[in-house]
């Protein structure tokens, strides 16, 4: 299997994630780390905004401003999340209603065309975990 995402562990719950580009990640419970269950939410909320930000620069500008947020719901007896919900700001000032009804249209279908997260999540992914010795 090849290595494209690793993390090594630092300490109790403490990781840090890293890329074959050398993007590092903390990841843990405390301060400046984030929690997995943070990192998929980003993961799915920035899926959504990589998938369709064609779209957005077309219709609002290559330079345009945007924040996108997640919330969500989660089934503590489960310990999973039962819900996302992916919300993206921006200045659509200068919009008519009919195009930011043709935004919403066709941002969507860019997400339901490329966003792997959200593929991954729709389909139920399966996965393994093996233990290894080195």
């Amino acid at each position: 299997m090849s290595k494209i995402l690793w993390a090594h562990r630092q300490g109790k719950k403490h990781y840090v994630g890293q890329n074959e580009r050398g993007a590092k990640v903390e990841i843990g419970m405390g301060e400046n780390q984030f929690t997995p269950g943070e990192l998929l939410q980003l993961a799915l909320a920035t899926c959504h905004t990589f998938s369709a930000d064609h779209v957005f620069s077309a219709a609002l500008g290559k330079d345009f401003a945007a924040a996108v947020g997640v919330a969500a719901q989660k089934d503590e007896r489960r310990d999973s999340y039962s819900h996302l919900t992916v919300e993206m700001v921006t200045d659509l000032a200068e919009l008519s209603e009919e195009q930011v009804a043709q935004l919403r249209q066709k941002s969507q279908e860019a997400i339901d065309k490329y966003c792997t997260v959200g593929h991954t999540l729709d389909d139920g992914a399966s996965y393994d975990f093996d233990l290894v010795s080195e």
